[in-house]
């Protein structure tokens, strides 16, 4: 899993505790973070994240 966190910045390696999968979206909530993740979830199992939500709740509603 990655985060994208912004334009020009590194990505980020996340280690997910839990991912949630809606068709080609996700949430994921990493280990030892409380914050979900949004992205895009791939064929091939892989994760890009682009949105980071405070809780699961936001992140449901941001989908």
């Amino acid at each position: 899993m990655k985060w994208v966190g912004r334009p020009g910045a590194p990505d980020e390696a996340l280690h997910p505790e839990i991912v949630l999968g809606f068709h080609d979206l996700c949430l994921v909530k990493p280990v030892h973070d409380d914050d979900w993740y949004m992205g895009s979830l791939y064929d091939d199992g892989s994760v890009i994240c682009w949105a980071a939500c405070n809780n699961l709740y936001e992140a449901l509603r941001g989908l």
